[in-house]
């Protein structure tokens, strides 16, 4: 081989020795990692964060995460697990165009997600206090109070719009709240509740796509003179979610780095239900059989 020939390779070899160097030697304090299913793992830095497929067990991101988390860090892991679950949901289902009647789905839907959380959290609450994770139950404390009569926004929205709300939330009950509230119910009973903090990140942070444009586009769909979109600002960018969101990275980012990577998981296993479409969506038609009967009176305007 020619010296030039030879130079050229030993650059290459060298040139990709310092990118793998970069992509696994990056300093521990500053790199946070959390391995959300066998062939993915989230890493997130300071500047950056990717989704990463370990080559080895004995890759460095295919080990526990070690070291501290930061609130750049921490909120970056936890956005990139909810991020790498959209990308995983392969789905050519789209929903349909949002109209009036189908606005009262979604109220109800929103309805069966804000109903048992107060309850909920507050279990988990009580099991982070007898562990004395002071942190978490500070967290679940605040996040019960805070949640507490949202659902009784919902129930106002559906009376605005002149049906019997308690009758439509019993007749209505769509498939993904119901998904959602299991798996929620399902964290804060087991041994280590922490993963119901990664629900509610995921909730909230999704929450903080709806803008204040996507209401004005809701209100324009509804009768004149009729806001019946009270319980979606709360959970909008114009809302409190926003403040929530910030609260949760900072003390996330205190745990130690299993408890950092439990909430990383279920941050990806809650988007993964957020994002994966029912099989099958009713209809407006389906819809409006349903409500026909708890229709009360008219509509209140200016409500």
């Amino acid at each position: 081989m020619a010296e030039n020939d030879r130079s050229a390779v030993n650059k290459q070899e060298l040139s990709q020795a310092r990118e793998a160097r970069d992509n696994q030697q990056t300093d521990a304090t500053y790199t946070e990692w959390a391995q959300i299913a066998p062939d993915k793992v989230v890493v997130a830095t300071p500047d950056r964060a990717w989704l990463y497929k370990p080559r080895s067990s004995s890759d460095r991101f295919a080990r526990p995460m070690e070291g501290a988390g930061t609130f750049i860090t921490t909120g970056k892991l936890l956005d990139t697990a909810i991020a790498a679950a959209r990308c995983a949901v392969k789905s050519d289902i789209r929903p349909p165009a949002l109209t009036s009647i189908r606005w009262i789905w979604r109220l109800a839907g929103l309805y069966h997600l804000c109903h048992p959380i107060p309850r909920l959290i507050d279990l988990a609450h009580q099991q982070f206090t007898v562990a004395e994770r002071w942190s978490l139950a500070r967290w679940a404390a605040q996040n019960a109070e805070e949640e507490e009569g949202h659902d009784l926004l919902a129930l106002k929205d559906i009376q605005s719009l002149g049906y019997d709300p308690d009758a439509v939330v019993k007749a209505l009950v769509p498939p993904a709240s119901k998904i959602l509230i299991d798996y929620l119910t399902r964290s804060v009973h087991d041994r280590d509740p922490i993963d119901c903090v990664g629900y509610a990140y995921t909730m909230e942070r999704l929450a903080l796509g709806v803008n204040e444009q996507y209401i004005k586009d809701v209100e324009a769909l509804l009768p004149q003179g009729v806001r019946a979109t009270r319980c979606l600002r709360v959970h909008s960018s114009v809302g409190a979610d926003v403040d929530h969101v910030a609260e949760t990275v900072e003390m996330v980012a205190e745990l130690s780095a299993a408890e950092r990577t439990r909430v990383a998981i279920a941050c990806y296993e809650t988007a993964l239900l957020c994002f994966s479409p029912p099989s099958d969506y009713l209809s407006d038609e389906s819809i409006g059989k349903i409500l026909a009967p708890l229709k009360t009176t008219k509509v209140l305007s200016n409500s």
